[in-house]
């Protein structure tokens, strides 16, 4: 399958007190199209610094990055931006819903970001929020829904624009095992179904040993 993000000798270092903290030590990293890789690692050893310059919301200190054809490494700040836009998708922990948006519209708003007409906006919000079991809820704000529920939206969101790559920090963490599983079940079927690769860092061994693919990170090393 293809290539849809591919991470080569990734560093990041900086400097506290004129020492310097090597957190990723020259990472090399392949997701492919249709797959779900699950990042573990104790506290502290990187994985979300990983994530967010997988994601282009940080820099590296030295490495390249591709996401799809697009080598990212020395995109200016626009063109990153645009690349985030129209290519990846993200989920957090705490939904990060906006709370005076319907999950109609907050589902919408990427897609309305990419300049879509609102109607066509707002059609396929309703139907990516019905695949993910929310046709009774469109209207209902994020204050109105349960966690699981408020998870499943902004799960609709990541993959509404339908990008190459979604990137999610432990989107089950916030829940109980019954619904983190649930929520783990539903992002590996949108994965499989719009092709989409997926790095989804997470504690939960259980839900883990569910991906595609497990890879293991300490004192900023993959294995």
């Amino acid at each position: 399958m293809p290539t849809v993000l591919k991470l080569l000798d990734i560093e990041k270092n900086f400097f506290q007190a004129d020492q310097k903290i090597e957190v990723l030590k020259g990472i090399n990293l392949e997701i492919r199209k249709g797959e779900l890789v699950a990042l573990i690692g104790p506290s502290g050893s990187g994985k979300t610094t990983l994530l967010q310059i997988a994601g282009l919301l940080d820099n590296a200190t030295s490495g390249q990055i591709l996401i799809g054809e697009i080598d990212s490494s020395k995109a200016n700040d626009k063109t990153r931006t645009e690349i985030r836009k129209n290519h990846v998708g993200f989920v957090y922990q705490f939904h990060n819903l906006l709370p005076e948006f319907s999950a109609l519209e907050n589902v919408a708003l990427p897609l309305l970001i990419q300049e879509k007409s609102r109607k066509e906006a707002f059609e396929i919000a309703e139907k990516i929020l019905a695949e993910v079991g929310l046709s009774n809820r469109l209207n209902h704000k994020p204050s109105e829904l349960s966690g699981g529920q408020q998870q499943r939206v902004a799960l609709a969101r990541a993959v509404v624009t339908k990008p190459s790559l979604i990137l999610a920090d432990e989107p089950t963490g916030n829940l109980d095992s019954e619904f983190a599983g649930k929520i783990f079940e539903l992002l590996q079927n949108l994965v499989k179904t719009y092709q989409i690769g997926c790095l989804v860092v997470t504690h939960n061994m259980e839900l883990a040993k569910k991906a595609d693919r497990v890879v293991s990170i300490k004192d900023g090393v993959v294995s």
